[in-house]
């Protein structure tokens, strides 16, 4: 009889020790989910400016600059109201859609987009953010957060239910470990990617005759930037020889590629990019009020050439394969590069050409009086 009630005893002593056991780990690993964000430096093999640029994904994941399904998925519980103010053309509202879907799902909060948003990027993409009605934000009492270009450690922290985001990001920083998500939410309505994949078709080598099996789409930038650029920024737009170079560095790298040339001056392409060869075509339109065409042909492309600017940057991150850009386009002492950083708005895989300065470089020493 002492030993059956001892052996009782014994057996709800242990099942008190598994429950405790099991609360206790319940508490732990709910601390670890809530609390297990971690900073980890980017570019440790270069030197940073201050407010480095950071990337956030859960404790113990690999970090990889094309890393997408390892990071961070949606907290199962979202609350509050995010949104952000839209602002520029396609690129930049782009840039300011997936910030906001990357930041709310970072700190636990419900993201929703404001009409005009939407009534700029849905006729051209299957975006799924819910659109916030007009009443409903003007009676909010948000506050206001603006944002600069590049991800930073404060911004996994944001505590505010009720947040409007303002400016103009577009870093890879802030979204890149969310890469497939953001290509789905920016996937092109059927009939846009239908048209490109038709015109791209339509496309022989000079010397064969054969349908290509390289594309290589060229965004070339115009417009204001002519002006912006030099006299605000002391920067360059791309010319004709770095088009010229980053053609070459396709062509020693890619057999017979074909250039598909877009703009918002395709008369100045026509005549500073050379077509000799062949491969070159000029297909863009130019529409700035209509840039779903030039955009859909950029992104059906296998490899992409941009110049500057968030147009050019969300074509090649959305093709994938190789990207040329134009590096260092600014003087050093420009003010451009205190809103602006280079590791944080090109991907580290990406190839830039450096920019020819000699023209500012020229005008400031006879604005100085140096021969």
């Amino acid at each position: 009889m002492w030993a059956l009630s001892r052996r009782r005893h014994l057996c709800l002593t242990f099942l008190l020790v598994c429950v405790l056991s099991s609360v206790l780990f319940f508490h732990i690993s709910q601390d670890l989910f809530h609390n297990g964000l971690d900073l980890s430096a980017l570019f440790a093999d270069r030197h940073l400016l201050t407010n480095p640029v950071a990337i956030f994904c859960l404790s113990g994941t690999p970090m990889s600059t094309n890393t997408s399904s390892s990071c961070a998925k949606n907290p199962a519980s979202l609350s509050g109201t995010w949104t952000i103010s839209p602002a520029g053309r396609l690129g930049n509202q782009m840039g300011q859609y997936a910030t906001l879907l990357a930041l709310a799902q970072l700190n636990g909060r419900r993201a929703f987009i404001l009409p005009d948003m939407h009534a700029a990027l849905a006729p051209v993409f299957r975006i799924t953010l819910p659109v916030l009605a007009p009443e409903v934000d003007s009676h909010t009492p948000w506050r206001k957060l603006q944002l600069h270009d590049w991800m930073s450690e404060e911004y996994a922290h944001l505590k505010d239910p009720l947040l409007k985001l303002t400016g103009f990001p577009c870093s890879w920083t802030f979204f890149h470990h969310l890469r497939e998500q953001i290509r789905s939410e920016f996937t092109l309505h059927d009939h846009l990617r239908e048209k490109a994949q038709g015109f791209l078709r339509q496309l022989r080598l000079p010397a064969t005759g054969v349908l290509p099996r390289t594309f290589v789409g060229v965004h070339v930038r115009r417009g204001d930037y002519l002006e912006v650029m030099p006299q605000r920024w002391k920067g360059v737009v791309g010319d004709g020889v770095y088009l010229q170079q980053a053609m070459d560095w396709f062509r020693a790298r890619h057999e017979a590629p074909i250039f598909v040339v877009t703009s918002n001056g395709m008369g100045w392409c026509r005549e500073n990019i050379n077509p000799s060869q062949g491969d070159v075509i000029f297909a863009g339109d130019g529409q700035e009020e209509s840039p779903e065409k030039d955009f859909a042909l950029l992104t059906q492309c296998n490899h992409t050439i941009m110049t500057i600017g968030t147009f050019g940057f969300w074509a090649a991150y959305l093709a994938g394969g190789d990207t040329v850009y134009l590096a260092n386009f600014t003087l050093p002492d420009s003010s451009f590069l205190r809103i602006f950083k280079p590791e944080a708005a090109f991907l580290p895989e990406w190839v830039g050409i450096n920019a020819d300065l000699s023209p500012l470089q020229k005008l400031r020493r006879s604005l100085s009086g140096i021969a």
